[in-house]
């Protein structure tokens, strides 16, 4: 690097948009690694047009870059979303779901609380359309993991599915084999309405497969 390619960068690293962005950013692992992109940015621009001005420059970069603010956002919204994290999210989802279920049952059978038998009554109405909500959670899953990683989400989808899908199979399992009484769920447990949960539990993963490919698109 000659000697005014150095003062080139040097100027740039203490123009009014870095200095803001570095404080932005704050204590960051990243931040030299997110600064020295953004000066390749300023460079190739100010190769494009040498007689700009610090005014200018500002006014240029925050129209083609965004704020430094903004920037900053942006990187650690980013760097917050790791797999493992996305995993987990889902899998705790899952299990909230099923524990809501849980207290639900639990309270409209032991307790005469009209809240609750209200509750029971809605649901028990519309527990076709729970399906439907509950599957659209699935495809949410793989759409969202399909967004945020790609590619490389798919091996992802696959163990988050794993995880979440065996709060699904223990539940099937108790109510199919009567561990759990039927007359806890009256008339909501009909044969047809259970080969129904069954074929629905069968075919989650062609649901979030569908999403993950649907966010992978979206993401290009």
């Amino acid at each position: 690097m000659s000697s005014s390619e150095e003062d080139l960068f040097r100027s740039i690293a203490s123009s009014h948009f870095f200095k803001e962005l570095e404080k932005e950013i704050g204590d960051y692992s990243e931040k030299e690694n997110i600064l020295l992109e953004y000066e390749m940015h300023v460079y190739d621009l100010l190769q494009e047009e040498e007689s700009m001005n610090e005014e200018a420059l500002y006014d240029v970069l925050v129209d083609r870059l965004g704020t430094p603010k903004e920037l900053a956002a942006m990187w650690k919204q980013e760097t917050s979303i790791t797999p493992k994290k996305t995993q987990w999210l889902f899998v705790l989802l899952n299990i909230a779901i099923f524990i809501g279920g849980i207290l639900l049952t639990i309270s409209y059978n032991a307790f005469d609380w009209d809240l609750v038998e209200y509750l029971w009554e809605v649901l028990s109405d519309a527990r076709f359309l729970v399906i439907l909500v509950y599957m659209l959670f699935w495809a949410l899953l793989g759409y969202e993991i399909g967004k945020e990683f790609g590619q490389g989400g798919y091996k992802l989808l696959r163990k988050t599915f794993a995880f979440s899908i065996l709060p699904n199979i223990g539940f099937m399992y108790l109510v199919v084999f009567k561990f759990i009484p039927y007359e806890w769920f009256g008339s909501l447990l009909s044969v047809r309405f259970i080969m129904i949960c069954i074929f629905c539990t069968i075919i989650l993963y062609p649901i979030s497969w569908v999403g993950y490919r649907w966010g992978r698109r979206a993401s290009i």
